[in-house]
């Protein structure tokens, strides 16, 4: 096939590209602002696709995957607004100029968090109520637009996607891990959080199969493997050799903290991300499951278990650190 590879700079964007040509044998054209990660694309196209002067882009294309994003828990507003809503709405209208039969859009799980646990997610669960950050919130806003778009589409909706490469996940627990400031967040039962998670080869490899079966509709994606999250960490960060979270720290707490640090990066700090953050204490505190029945009927079962994924991010992270 040949695609259109929207976020090719970015973790899920260019690992994407990369499957899409290596294993696949697609033709991969990709746009990012920045350069692209290596072998992530036959053509390149460098792009802001929030600008509505988007250079000409020749077809056709058999699909286009938009999995650019501002993937952040912490950015100012109209950031998210520009780079997940408006990008959204101008790489629809590229695919109606286009006349692209497929298109594949890379949304969040979080569009479904609300504070406290919440176990056995689906695709019919509703997203509503008051989105947990501005992420969330304009990644809601995007799903209504491709839904309204009127063009073929499917919604992947992927969990906390870690693996080598990643700029989201892992950098931010890693180097407080390493500064000995990574705290375990103790929930009021005592209960340990129990979290899905997907790992970046799972992912490509749903995307890819995505494309070739033509499949529509919203997809929840995770490594369908639930894992005690801190037995998770403590486990990454054992094999890399960095100190496990020392100080415990109640989740009420640390929620406050986290409000209080962004109260100060909104007004004196230009919205600097803070050390801590209302989401990531979720994220260390909350359980978060999804029942993955859908994507293993439409797209198979998860090929890499989550051990061997972890294997492999860690020996990426180690030659990364040499």
């Amino acid at each position: 096939m040949r695609l259109l590879v929207t976020g090719v700079s970015g973790f899920v964007g260019g690992a994407l590209g990369r499957h899409l040509r290596d294993a696949c044998g697609h033709e991969v054209t990709g746009t990012s602002r920045r350069a692209p990660r290596p072998g992530a694309t036959d053509h390149f196209i460098a792009a802001d696709l929030a600008d509505h002067q988007l250079p000409e882009l020749k077809g056709p294309f058999d699909a286009i995957v938009h999995a650019a994003a501002l993937a952040s828990p912490w950015a100012r507003p109209e950031a998210f607004q520009r780079n997940n809503v408006v990008a959204t709405s101008n790489v629809i209208a590229l695919a109606r100029r286009l006349g692209v039969p497929q298109l594949v859009f890379i949304s969040s799980s979080s569009v479904f968090y609300r504070p406290g646990d919440q176990l056995g997610i689906t695709e019919a669960t509703p997203c509503d109520g008051e989105p947990v950050n501005a992420y969330a919130a304009t990644k809601r806003q995007a799903e209504a637009l491709v839904r309204a778009s009127g063009l073929p589409f499917v919604i992947l909706r992927p969990r906390a996607v870690y693996g080598a490469g990643d700029t989201v996940l892992f950098p931010r627990i890693l180097r407080a891990a390493r500064f000995g400031v990574l705290p375990r967040l103790a929930r009021p039962d005592g209960s340990p959080a129990i979290g899905d998670v997907i790992s970046i080869d799972n992912l490509v490899r749903f995307i890819a199969t995505a494309l070739a079966r033509r499949v529509t509709g919203d997809i929840n994606l995770t490594d369908g493997q639930p894992v005690d999250v801190y037995a998770f960490l403590g486990d990454v960060l054992e094999k890399l050799g960095l100190p496990p979270p020392y100080l415990t720290v109640p989740a009420g707490v640390a929620m406050g903290i986290a409000g209080g640090m962004e109260a100060v990066s909104r007004t004196l700090l230009a919205w600097r991300e803070p050390p801590l953050t209302r989401f990531g204490v979720a994220v260390l505190s909350q359980s978060k499951t999804f029942d993955i029945t859908r994507a293993r009927t439409l797209l198979g079962e998860p090929e890499v278990p989550t051990s061997r994924a972890v294997e492999r991010f860690v020996e990426w992270q180690k030659r990364e650190w040499k």
